[in-house]
C-alpha cells in the first residue's frame, strides 16, 4: 500500500470517514433508539433499578454508569497513547477501540434490567461507550498528522458532517424497523436487531479509514513496565509546556467548562425528553423523540458548516462564544419545556450549535498546539481534560437526578458552566505570549 501525502485529498477524506464509521454509535446508542428503549424497559410510574447493591432511579443509573466509562478512559488513555508513541503504531489502538465498541453495540441485543441481567448489560453499554471514546483520542491525535493547518477546521468540519449523513441513514433505516411493527414486544425487538446493525456498519465502514491512515513511525520497540507509565509522564510534560504557552492554557481551561455541559446535554438529552415531556402516549413518544434526533442530526449537518464559515469570517473564540451563548440560552428554555412542540424547537436549536461547538472545539485547539512531533500527547492531554470534565457534569447531573427526582434541574444547573466557560473564552490572547 502507498503511502499518502500529507494533506492529499484522499487521505483527509479517508480520516474523516471514521466519523461516518462510528458516528452511528452516538445517534442510535447513547442519543436515540437505546434511551427510548431502555426507558420502555420500565412500566412503571417509578422508574427505579437495583444494581451494584443499591436502588437507583432508572436515569441517574445509566448516567452514574456513563460518568463511571468516562473516568476509566481518562486513567486508560495516557497509559495507552503513551504505549503507541513508544511504539509507534497508533493505528492498531484505534482498531482496537473500534472493535471492542462494535461488539459492546452488539451485546446490547440481550440487554436486561433483572437482578440477574443488569451487570452484564451495563458491562455491554460500558464497552460501547469506552470503544467509541477511546478510539477518539487515536483519530483525533491523527488531524494534525493528516492535514496543514490551513485544512483543520474544513477536514474537521467534514468529519462531522459525514458522521452526520451516515448515522441519519442507519437510523433511517432502524426507525423503519421500529414502525413496521404494531405492537410493543415487536418494537422492541426491533430496537435490540438495531443495536446489531450498529456494531456491524461500525466495524465494517472503519475497514477504508483503516486501509489508508498511516501507522505511525514504527522504531521496534517492545513495551516494557517502564513504558506503561510514560502516557501520564507526557501529559505532565505537556502541562509543563503550557506554561509557555498561554492562548493554548487559557483556551483548554475554557474549553474544559464548557465541553462539561456540552457533553452532558448531548447524552442525557433522549433521557430528559423522555421522562419530562408530555408526550401523550408511549407510541408518540417513541415517534417523536427519535424524529426529534433525526431533526437535530440533519440541522447539524448545516450547523457545522455554518460554524466553520463564521469562524473564517470571525475568528474562532469569538465564533466560540456566540455559540456557548446559545447553548445557555438552551439550559433556560429546556427548564420549561413541557410539549413535544417546544421539544422540537430545542431539538432545532441544539442540532444547530451542537456539530458545530464540537467541530471548531477541535480544530481551535488543533491551530493553537506549538510544533512538534508528539500530537498524539496532546491530544491526550486535550481527551483527558474532556474527560474528567464530562465525568464531572454527568456526576452532578445524576446526583441533582437521584436527589430531586427531576431532571430539570440538573438541565438548569448546567447554565453556570457555559456562563463561566463564555467568561473564560474572553481571556483567550488573540496571539501567543
Amino acid at each position: 500500500m502507498a503511502t499518502l501525502e500529507k494533506g492529499s485529498k484522499k487521505l483527509l477524506n479517508a480520516w474523516a470517514f471514521y466519523d461516518w464509521a462510528n458516528s452511528v454509535y452516538t445517534l442510535t446508542i447513547a442519543s436515540s433508539i437505546f434511551p427510548i428503549f431502555y426507558s420502555a424497559l420500565f412500566l412503571s410510574e417509578i422508574k427505579t433499578v437495583q444494581a451494584f447493591g443499591f436502588e437507583f432511579k432508572s436515569t441517574a443509573l445509566i448516567t452514574f454508569v456513563t460518568a463511571f466509562t468516562f473516568l476509566v478512559v481518562v486513567f486508560t488513555s495516557p497509559i495507552l497513547s503513551g504505549i503507541a508513541d513508544y511504539v509507534g503504531n497508533k493505528k492498531n489502538f484505534l482498531k482496537f477501540f473500534c472493535y471492542v465498541g462494535s461488539a459492546g453495540c452488539i451485546g446490547l441485543y440481550w440487554f436486561d434490567i433483572s437482578p440477574e441481567g443488569i451487570h452484564l448489560s451495563l458491562l455491554f453499554y460500558f464497552m460501547g461507550l469506552i470503544g467509541y471514546w477511546g478510539s477518539l483520542v487515536f483519530y483525533n491525535s491523527y488531524l494534525p498528522d493528516i492535514a496543514f493547518p490551513e485544512q483543520q477546521d474544513s477536514v474537521s468540519a467534514k468529519g462531522f458532517s459525514m458522521g452526520y449523513f451516515g448515522s441519519v441513514i442507519l437510523l433511517i433505516v432502524n426507525l423503519a424497523m421500529v414502525m413496521s411493527q404494531d405492537d410493543g414486544a415487536s418494537k422492541m425487538q426491533m430496537m435490540r436487531y438495531s443495536f446489531i446493525t450498529v456494531g456491524i456498519w461500525w466495524a465494517l465502514f472503519s475497514q477504508y479509514s483503516f486501509y489508508w491512515l498511516p501507522k505511525g513511525t514504527s522504531n521496534g520497540h517492545k513495551v516494557t513496565k517502564d513504558v506503561v507509565f510514560n502516557g501520564f509522564k507526557e501529559l505532565r510534560l505537556v502541562w509543563k509546556d503550557l506554561k509557555k504557552n498561554l492562548r493554548l492554557k487559557r483556551y483548554l481551561y475554557a474549553f474544559f467548562v464548557f465541553s462539561m455541559a456540552v457533553q452532558t446535554i448531548m447524552l442525557v438529552a433522549v433521557y430528559f425528553g423522555e421522562e419530562e415531556i408530555a408526550w401523550g402516549s408511549s407510541e408518540a413518544k417513541t415517534t417523536g423523540l427519535i424524529v426529534s434526533i433525526l431533526v437535530i442530526q440533519l440541522v447539524a449537518v448545516l450547523g457545522a458548516i455554518l460554524t466553520s464559515r463564521a469562524s473564517s469570517k470571525f475568528g474562532n473564540i469569538r465564533t466560540l462564544i456566540g455559540v456557548n451563548l446559545i447553548w445557555m440560552s438552551l439550559c433556560f428554555y429546556a427548564y420549561f419545556m413541557e410539549t413535544p412542540m417546544q421539544f422540537y424547537i430545542a431539538a432545532s436549536i441544539v442540532g444547530l450549535v451542537m456539530g458545530g461547538i464540537q467541530s471548531l472545539a477541535r480544530s481551535t485547539y488543533s491551530k493553537f498546539l506549538p510544533e512538534t512531533d508528539d500530537t498524539t500527547s496532546y491530544f491526550s492531554f486535550y481527551d483527558v481534560a474532556e474527560k474528567i470534565g464530562i465525568v464531572i457534569g454527568m456526576v452532578i447531573f445524576a446526583f441533582i437526578d437521584q436527589i430531586t427526582g427531576s431532571m430539570r434541574n440538573g438541565i438548569l444547573f448546567l447554565f453556570i458552566f457555559f456562563f463561566f466557560g463564555i467568561i473564560l473564552l474572553f481571556r483567550v490572547p488573540k496571539h501567543n505570549t
